[in-house]
């Protein structure tokens, strides 16, 4: 789960890390009264799910009423485009609003878990402001990287590398340190899966303040943090995400135009492995998992036939505790209630599979039946490439 800036930030602050002492607003009303309270010159932040803000325009230096009242109404309720949002970009709904910071030098500092290595990773660099990503594929030495043994956790000295590493002046070294310390406690104590700050920033006054925050949460965590979950944006989710998880339905859109439903995270890579092997490409991740019901079933399918994307469907099932006869239920009464009108491969194997292409069989529809995963994934690109030409 993502979480918006302003929201990173009061986590953040949460554990002891200094961040501007800045407030959201949604309309102009309340951003002129916040502006006075502060005082001009603000920083007017536009709120989104996304990285690239300032390049967009999302970012302004507002030194009055009227250049703070022009940036809220124009962006407002419109979408901002920018590198990470798609062409469709994503509307904003909230304005954060901040004043200015002193800034002596911009910074990157960055926590997350090095899946190679099963550690977590404290990354920095001296250069802050720009897209980590961008200083990895042209300058990747300038990444320092330091792994935290999860026996101890973070340890000082760590932290004092990093901070030799990025030239830090001694009047700030300790203060660094504390900082590294309090975001690695919030990352831990929250089960987070990303802490970002870029810019981290030295101020004139040789202070550390944490200028943009971007933070992730593990999924599988939030049962625990009942008062993250309410940080849950779901204007800035997939709609079709949003509803398979209300059904306990593991769902990820993609770029391609062939439907895939599957039992099994495993057996979902490999079904879309399989399609790209013969030139298709999937519009979806979706696991039904390994116990679902019927009306699961019938849910996931719906939610897969909703993406105006999708030119074919593959239906891949192995039938362990999911029976392959549940499954065939499943996508008959979703076919049939959604009227299907795009071209349905279906590949069963396992418990029950003789009476699952039974109910296939004699339900009327027009459904391709697969033998095995490779003439499973060639029937449906075939019919995919057929539906789109």
């Amino acid at each position: 789960m993502n979480i918006h800036e302003y929201q990173a930030k009061q986590v953040l602050r949460r554990f002891g890390v200094s961040v501007p002492e800045g407030q959201v607003v949604a309309t102009e009303a309340e951003a002129l009264a916040v502006a006075r309270d502060l005082g001009f010159p603000v920083v007017a932040k536009a709120q989104i799910h996304a990285g690239g803000r300032g390049k967009a325009g999302g970012v302004k230096i507002c030194h009055n009423e009227q250049e703070l009242c022009s940036f809220v109404n124009n962006i407002l309720g419109k979408p901002l485009v920018t590198h990470q949002t798609g062409p469709g970009g994503r509307v904003v709904r909230k304005v954060l609003l901040e004043p200015p910071c002193p800034i002596a030098r911009e910074l990157y500092l960055g926590l997350t878990l090095d899946r190679a290595r099963g550690w977590l990773t404290l990354m920095a660099s001296a250069e802050g402001g720009v897209e980590i990503e961008e200083v990895a594929a042209r300058s990747p030495e300038k990444i320092l990287r330091e792994p935290i043994d999860p026996a101890v956790g973070v340890q000082s000295f760590q932290a004092r590398k990093l901070a030799f590493g990025l030239g830090l002046p001694k009047e700030t070294v300790a203060s660094f340190v504390a900082l590294v310390h309090a975001v690695y406690r919030a990352y831990v104590d929250t089960d987070a899966s990303l802490i970002e700050i870029n810019p981290l920033v030295l101020t004139s006054d040789h202070r550390v303040v944490v200028l943009d925050a971007k933070m992730s949460f593990d999924d599988n965590g939030l049962f625990r943090h009942p008062e993250l979950r309410e940080l849950r944006d779901r204007h800035e989710e997939d709609p079709r995400e949003v509803e398979a998880s209300q059904h306990d339905l593991s769902y990820i859109s993609l770029d391609g135009n062939i439907g895939c439903m599957v039992n099994g995270a495993g057996l979902a890579m490999a079904t879309m492995d399989i399609i790209k092997l013969y030139g298709g490409a999937p519009a979806n991740f979706l696991d039904v998992g390994g116990g679902a019901t019927k009306e699961r079933v019938s849910a996931a399918f719906k939610i897969l036939l909703s993406d105006p994307k999708v030119k074919a469907v593959l239906v891949n099932i192995f039938g362990g505790i999911m029976k392959c006869d549940v499954i065939a239920e499943g996508v008959v009464a979703a076919a049939r209630e959604v009227h299907l009108r795009v071209p349905l491969v279906v590949r069963l194997e396992g418990t029950n599979v003789e009476l699952g292409k039974k109910i296939l069989a004699e339900s009327g529809l027009d459904i391709i039946p697969a033998n095995d995963m490779a003439d499973a994934g060639r029937k449906v690109v075939e019919a995919a490439q057929r539906a789109a030409a």
